[in-house]
């Protein structure tokens, strides 16, 4: 959530900087007028107050000497009458503002570039060569069938469409994969966290899923209870309304979860294979630091998920993504994109924003610095990776021309010797 005197100290910066993500000028006026609004009747309000507390004091006078009070008890009950319906307009004056100002994305960092969507995302670099194949390679879904270790068919039987069981193999190999990218997390000094995998409305609204992107999620009908679409939720949310030490940061989390997500607005995408499903398993990472050291934070944070596939051996490529294109809390954003061959393009496997400190102004997760000053952290999250991508990325670009796939050298111990994928 943005700060509302930023918005009052810098309204013309901050208009231009949201309308590259969207956000029209008519908004932020009707923010403006509100606030101007609110402070004006704030001061009637506390002016009003004032006046009661002396007619109240007069009335004690008056009752100690036994004189009548009567007209300054008429007055006194006439200011707490406007006091009310003031209080009451104040009331309905925070709600329109809370409606706005809890809809409004972050404001993109210096250098982040300005655009409409996707195609005005700028790469940074890449690793690797795109394999080159003696034969026509095939998508992961069908090495999947053939070789009997992902099920679609019956995933939509049990559940519907863009649900699937892992089975054998497959199952072992998502297994080896999420192990092997803790274990990596690990070293780098994240602390491993098993999160609930159900949370509440102000978890949700901590992060910045809700109030906007409710259609998003799968909640828990008749409670307060939500499907975790990532676990940057339970795990950005462990410090809500704490205050911490500034000594302590920064702080490391990685987690394994499964994700939930309708995909709302996704009909005819990607219909087949893994690379967008309503359940899928995903390693999170999680920063906490301050505001002098995120963006450090950030590309560190983004080595880490570069790691994981340069020991993968697998080609990709680091974007930066466009105003348009950012998620709702991020004031940047980098996607790592692998290639997959069937599709001959690449396609996203991680994305790692800094939010700055826009999520933790909604969840109040606030340190101490070494003066003993109460600040807002700042908050980072990055895939470390989607598993369910990765193996993809895997089955396609280690396919071999007899249908099996060849192990990457990593994994070999996670998969108790295995090499090779067969029928």
């Amino acid at each position: 959530m943005l700060d509302i005197k930023l918005i009052r100290s810098n309204f013309d910066e901050t208009c231009q900087l949201l309308s590259t993500r969207g956000v029209e000028k008519e908004t932020l006026e009707e923010l403006k007028e509100l606030d101007v609004l609110r402070r004006e009747n704030l001061v009637k309000v506390e002016d009003l107050k004032q006046v009661r507390n002396r007619a109240s004091e007069q009335i004690s006078l008056k009752k100690r000497q036994k004189e009548d009070a009567s007209a300054v008890i008429s007055e006194m009950q006439s200011t707490s009458q406007e006091i009310k319906l003031l209080d009451l307009k104040l009331s309905e004056i925070d709600g329109k503002i809370e409606k706005i100002i809890t809809r409004l994305p972050n404001i993109p960092a210096p250098g982040v570039p300005v655009g409409a969507d996707e195609a005005d995302n700028v790469e940074i670099r890449r690793s690797g060569d795109a394999p080159e194949f003696s034969f026509e390679p095939k998508p992961h879904w069908e090495i999947g069938d053939a070789l009997g270790i992902l099920d679609f068919e019956r995933g939509a039987k049990a559940s519907g469409a863009r649900f699937l069981y892992y089975k054998g193999m497959g199952a072992r190999l998502e297994r080896a994969l999420y192990n092997f990218m803790l274990d990596e997390h690990a070293k780098e000094g994240y602390v491993e966290v098993i999160p609930p995998y159900l949370v509440n409305d102000e978890s949700m609204f901590g992060t910045g899923q809700f109030p906007k992107f409710k259609e998003d999620v799968f909640q828990i009908q008749d409670s307060n209870l939500t499907l975790i679409p990532t676990a940057e939720v339970p795990l950005t949310n462990y410090y809500r309304n704490e205050i911490l030490e500034g000594s302590e940061l920064p702080i490391y989390f990685t987690a394994l979860s499964p994700s939930f997500r309708s995909e709302a607005g996704s009909a005819g995408r990607d219909t087949r294979g893994l690379i967008r499903l309503h359940q899928f398993n995903k390693v999170e990472m999680v920063k906490f630091t301050d505001d002098q050291s995120s963006f450090d934070e950030l590309e560190k944070m983004v080595g880490n998920a570069e790691n994981i596939l340069s020991k993968l051996g697998l080609t990709y490529r680091v974007i930066v993504l466009s105003t348009g294109d950012m998620g709702f809390s991020a004031t940047k954003t980098y996607d790592l994109e692998v290639w997959i061959p069937a599709q001959n393009t690449f396609r996203e496997i991680s994305s790692c924003s800094n939010c700055g400190d826009f999520q933790a102004r909604r969840a109040k997760i606030r340190f101490r610095d070494e003066e003993g000053k109460v600040k807002l952290a700042h908050t980072l999250n990055g895939s470390g990776l989607a598993v369910g991508r990765t193996v993809a990325a895997i089955l396609e670009n280690y396919q071999n021309e007899d249908g099996s796939v060849t192990i990457p050298e990593v994994l070999v111990p996670y998969m108790n010797g295995l090499e090779k994928i067969s029928k």
